[in-house]
C-alpha cells in the first residue's frame, strides 16, 4: 500500500530501479581530533570516532579532480550502527571565504531520492554535461551555492544513492533517520574545529519538507546534552525548505487550483472536470483531516489517499503534464527519469566504475540509482508521512530558529499554494503577526523574481517561473535568495 499522495519527489509516482545490499571495504587510518580537512588523505579515508557516539563513525578522504577544482572537495561514509549500515556524503569548502563562510547541509526527498539530484543537477558545484564524455561529463555551475557557504550533500537513509547496509538493514521512519544524522553532524563539528561554532543551515526539497524540520530537531534537542557533556553546540541557525511536502489536506486540496484556477498559469483542465474536482476538494479536505491524521485509521486513511488522488492528483498525469512543472509536458516518462531524462545521466555518470574509484565509493559494487522504491516503500509502509511536521516546524520557531519556506510557482507535486496555506496556518507565537502581512514582491537584479512574506522566524517565498527544483529553473535567482538569507534572512 502507498500513501502516495503525502509524500513529495517520485512518491507519487512509479521509481525506477531498486535498492540492494553491497558488502563493505576500504582503508581505513584514525587520527586524534582537532585537525584540518586540507590535512585528510587523498589515497584512503580517515576515521572519525567520538567515545559519547560508539555506534557511529565518519569516514572521509580529500577527493582531487572531482566536479569543482576550484575549491577542496571531500567525500565519504557515516557508518552506523557498529559499522553496519553506511551513508554516503559529498562536501565541498566555499569559493568564497571557506574558513569564515557558513555552512550548509543539502537532503534531497523522495523519501529515497538521492541527494545526488541536488548536487548534480541543481545547486551544486558542477553540474551534469549530458552531451560530455571523459573529464567533461561535469560542468562548473557558476550558481552553485558554494559561492556563498560550505555545503555537504548527503544520501540518507541507507539504501538511498551510494548509501548501503551490510545485512539488508533498513531505516523506515524520519525519526529513526534523524538519529544518524545528528550523529554525523556532531561528530564533523566536534572533530574539525575550524568549522566548529559557525553558522549551520539545513536545507532541502521536496520530502525535506518532512525530514528537515525533524532533523533539525534532533540537531537541538542534541545541543541540550552535548552541553551537559562539554561539548560545543552546534550553531545551528536555519532551516530552508525548497517546494516541500507539507499535509495531507492543505497538498491534497491545492492540486485543484494549480489546475484549474490561475494560482500558477492559466487554467489547462476542461470546466466539466474541473467542476468534478472542485465538488471533491471539501469531502478530501475533511476525510483525510479525520482518518489519515486524527483518527489514524489506515484502512480508510488509505481509501481516502486512493481517492483523493484519482480525483485531485492524476487529471495532471491524464494531461500529459510534468507534475513538477506544468508548464511543460512531461519528457520522457514519469517511471524512467521522473520527466527529466538528465536524472539518467547523473546514473550513468554515478555508476562509472571510474567516478567510484575517483570519489571512493568502489566499495558499492551495483549500480546507482537516483531514487529506491524500496526506501519509499519502507516509509510508506511505517505511516511516516501521516504524523503532522507542523508541530516540529512551531516547535523549532518558538525556540528562535530561522524558517525559510520557499517554492517555485509551477510546480504542482509540493507546491507554492500548499506551501502558503500551511505556513498560515502554523500555531507559533508570531501566527498574528504573520498572517497580518501581505504578500510583497522581492527582486533580483531590478525584476520581481516572486512574492515574499517575512515575520519573526518564519519567512514564506515564491519564486516566479520555477518548477519543483528552484535552483534548476531559476539558478540566479535561487543564489541570491540564498545568499540573502545567509546575510541578514531577508530576501
Amino acid at each position: 500500500m502507498r500513501f502516495s499522495i503525502l509524500t513529495s519527489l517520485a512518491a507519487l509516482l512509479p521509481l525506477a530501479g531498486a535498492a540492494a545490499t553491497f558488502p563493505s571495504s576500504s582503508h581505513q587510518a584514525v587520527f586524534e581530533n582537532d585537525r584540518r580537512l586540507s590535512e585528510l588523505s587523498s589515497h584512503e579515508f580517515t576515521t572519525l570516532s567520538m567515545p559519547n557516539y560508539p555506534a557511529h563513525s565518519v569516514r572521509i578522504k580529500r577527493t582531487e579532480g572531482f566536479c569543482d577544482t576550484t575549491v577542496k572537495a571531500y567525500t565519504g561514509y557515516i557508518d552506523v550502527d557498529y559499522g553496519a549500515k553506511h551513508l554516503w556524503f559529498y562536501f565541498f569548502e566555499s569559493r568564497s571565504d571557506p574558513d569564515k563562510d557558513d555552512v550548509i547541509m543539502w537532503i534531497n526527498g523522495g523519501p529515497g531520492c538521492s541527494s545526488a539530484t541536488g548536487l548534480f543537477m541543481e545547486l551544486g558545484p558542477c553540474l551534469i554535461n549530458p552531451e560530455g564524455t571523459g573529464e567533461n561529463r561535469t560542468k562548473y555551475n557558476p550558481y552553485g551555492w558554494n559561492e556563498a557557504a560550505n555545503i555537504f550533500f548527503l544520501d540518507q537513509p541507507v539504501g538511498v544513492g551510494y548509501s548501503y547496509a551490510d545485512f539488508g538493514e533498513t531505516v523506515s521512519t524520519t525519526e529513526d533517520a534523524a538519529k544518524n544524522v545528528q550523529a554525523f553532524i556532531v561528530i564533523f563539528f566536534e572533530t574539525f574545529k575550524q568549522f566548529q561554532g559557525r553558522a549551520f543551515h539545513m536545507a532541502g526539497e521536496s520530502y525535506g519538507g518532512r525530514y528537515l524540520p525533524i532533523f533539525a530537531s534532533e540537531v537541538f534537542d542534541g545541543n541540550m546534552r552535548a552541553e551537559a557533556e562539554g561539548f560545543t553546540p552546534v550553531n545551528l541557525k536555519s532551516v530552508m525548505i525548497g517546494n516541500g511536502v507539507t499535509d495531507g489536506p492543505t497538498l491534497l486540496t491545492s492540486f485543484y487550483d494549480m489546475q484549474c484556477t490561475t494560482a500558477s498559469m492559466k487554467p489547462f483542465q476542461p470546466i466539466g472536470l474541473c467542476t468534478k474536482m472542485r465538488q471533491a476538494v471539501d469531502r478530501c479536505d475533511e476525510w483525510v483531516t479525520q482518518d489519515c491524521f486524527h483518527r489514524q485509521d489506515a484502512i480508510s486513511c488509505q481509501a481516502a489517499i486512493t481517492y483523493c488522488r484519482a480525483q485531485l492528483h492524476a487529471p495532471i498525469i491524464d494531461a500529459g503534464r510534468n507534475p513538477y512543472d506544468i508548464s511543460k509536458m512531461c519528457e520522457g516518462t514519469i517511471a524512467d527519469s521522473l520527466c527529466y531524462p538528465v536524472t539518467k545521466k547523473i546514473a550513468e555518470y554515478l555508476s562509472d566504475p571510474a567516478t567510484k574509484s575517483l570519489i571512493g565509493s568502489a566499495e558499492f559494487s551495483g549500480n546507482f540509482t537516483s531514487c529506491s522504491p524500496a526506501v519509499m516503500t519502507g516509509f510508506v509502509g511505517h505511516f511516516d508521512a501521516l504524523h503532522l511536521i507542523r508541530y516540529y516546524v512551531v516547535g523549532l520557531l518558538e525556540r528562535g530558529v530561522d524558517m525559510l519556506f520557499y517554492a517555485g510557482t509551477y510546480d504542482a507535486q509540493c507546491n507554492w499554494v500548499a506551501n502558503h496555506r500551511y505556513t498560515s496556518l502554523l500555531d507559533w507565537y508570531g501566527k498574528e503577526g504573520f498572517n497580518a502581512l501581505a504578500l510583497k514582491g522581492w527582486q533580483v537584479d531590478g525584476k520581481e523574481a516572486g512574492v515574499v512574506r517575512s515575520y519573526k522566524e518564519l519567512t514564506f517565498a515564491t519564486v516566479y517561473g520555477a518548477g519543483h527544483m528552484v535552483p534548476t529553473d531559476k539558478p540566479a535567482e535561487s543564489l541570491e535568495m540564498v545568499k540573502r538569507w545567509l546575510k541578514d534572512r531577508r530576501l
